[in-house]
């Protein structure tokens, strides 16, 4: 039998995930004027060395007029912030509460909650897109048959009234309830397609919320979703589905095939065809990693070793295809620095190639009207600075000793977010002596507009 994710994740929500140690929340300091000297910072391949200035929450080579704090970095390295392409867990403010913290500790800024509920979504922007918080877009608009994924996992009233997915079992049915589709404001629409090359599961009650659209329906989906200007992400399971989103048209696949084994099969089943990857590195479809969520399922130490190998070849034939990646672990307790971690090991991408794919590729695939992801002149001063080179020690990017968004300080120390602390700040040894206190903070204004109070409930969890 198939554990889904969803089902651990109403398990996680119920009780195991209040066992999860507290973070000290983060705050936020006015924007500064920084000059970072002798700055050491990731271009996507090694390591620059160059003193950056950031005003105005950007990055420029220019030195201000006024200087709020001088950090001399000396043999520390600056790489953008992380990214999560795939997870559930800040999908309303429960979830925040929970989690968001935990992100901001891992180096996270950017995050894809890839079904949330409107309701729950609408709570959790209220909390996120904040100066101090985590930047997020959600696909609130999930389409699914009326046998497929998640509904085994929800209220049979949820499955009734479309509030937290859309069911749809034609290419009628999606054109009449496409209207829903505006009211919810989401940032993707998301597909489900399992098993869509196996019309013989319809109708048994054994596969009951475990497949996902037929192919018509899912095509009239993304036609209409790219007419509105929307782009679409879908959930796959097999090559099969793999496939399809990319002959109807995706512009993003959510799971790596291979991140969990169908029951009684023989994981091999789950092995993309090279052609495959090719297909999805000409049209330009990132495919999202996931392989973290493995983990959520009860396997054999055998079992397991295999549906590994058939991950680490999957990665090994987007890879030579040149197809795009991106990270993301729709780990519910967890974050993509999980996924880095399974990553690291699988060992198919170089030191380099990884932390371009987390820190660059997957943040601007999220934002792609932003300029995130970069040191250049007019990108955002997003940064984390680690204590280690993380291409000679890769464990570096899971503990860093400064945050900095758009020139703003986090930190978990009243003290140094209200700018009390001396304005020449060296980073190996405190401050400097006789420097000036730094500017008093000013109210920061919140990067999004707070939205109506909703229900706080545990988010229902779907792949």
């Amino acid at each position: 039998m198939r554990v889904f994710p969803v089902f651990l994740a109403l398990l996680l929500t119920a009780g195991l995930a209040r066992a999860q140690t507290p973070v000290e929340p983060f705050k936020a300091s006015s924007a500064l004027s920084l000059e970072l000297k002798s700055a050491r910072w990731f271009d996507g391949q090694g390591f620059q060395k160059a003193t950056l200035y950031v005003v105005d929450g950007k990055f420029t080579r220019k030195k201000p007029k006024k200087v709020h704090r001088s950090m001399d970095l000396k043999s520390q390295f600056l790489v953008p912030p992380l990214a999560e392409a795939h997870n559930h867990n800040l999908q309303n403010a429960w979830g925040v509460e929970q989690y968001a913290q935990r992100y901001l500790q891992d180096g996270v800024f950017y995050a894809a909650l890839l079904c949330a509920d409107p309701a729950g979504a609408e709570a959790a922007r209220h909390k996120l897109n904040q100066d101090d918080s985590v930047d997020a877009i959600f696909a609130t608009a999930c389409f699914t048959s009326s046998d497929g994924l998640p509904l085994a996992q929800l209220t049979p009233a949820a499955r009734k009234d479309d509030s937290q997915v859309i069911v749809v079992d034609s290419a009628a049915e999606a054109e009449r309830k496409w209207a829903k589709v505006a009211e919810r404001r989401p940032d993707l629409v998301k597909i489900m397609l399992a098993h869509a090359d196996r019309p013989e599961l319809r109708g048994r009650s054994d596969q009951f919320g475990r497949l996902g659209l037929n192919p018509d329906t899912a095509a009239t989906l993304v036609r209409l979703a790219h007419r509105d200007g929307l782009r679409v992400v879908a959930h796959v399971d097999s090559p099969a589905d793999f496939d399809l989103a990319l002959r109807i048209g995706v512009d993003l696949i959510a799971d790596l095939p291979g991140y969990f084994n169908p029951p009684g099969e023989d994981p091999e089943k789950m092995l993309l065809k090279p052609e495959s990857a090719q297909q999805a590195a000409r049209l330009k479809v990132p495919v999202i990693t996931t392989t973290a969520a493995t983990s959520q399922f009860p396997l054999s130490p055998a079992l397991l070793e295999k549906l590994r190998s058939v991950q680490r070849r999957n990665l090994e034939r987007l890879k030579a295809a040149g197809a795009p990646v991106l990270v993301g672990s729709d780990l519910f307790n967890g974050t993509v620095q999980a996924e880095l971690r399974q990553l690291h090991e699988f060992g198919v991408f170089g030191t380099a190639e990884l932390l371009k794919i987390a820190t660059m590729d997957t943040p601007q695939a999220l934002f792609p009207k932003r300029r995130i992801g970069c040191f250049d002149e007019g990108c955002e001063a997003s940064f984390l600075l680690l204590g280690k080179d993380p291409l000679q020690d890769a464990t570096a990017i899971a503990m860093p000793l400064l945050r900095v968004m758009q020139g703003r300080i986090l930190s978990q120390m009243d003290g140094v977010a209200d700018g009390d602390a001396p304005a020449g700040i060296s980073t190996d040894g405190g401050a400097k002596k006789g420097s000036k206190p730094a500017a008093k903070k000013q109210p920061a204004p919140a990067r999004a507009k707070p939205a109506p109070k909703a229900s706080t409930r545990a988010p229902a969890r779907v792949s």
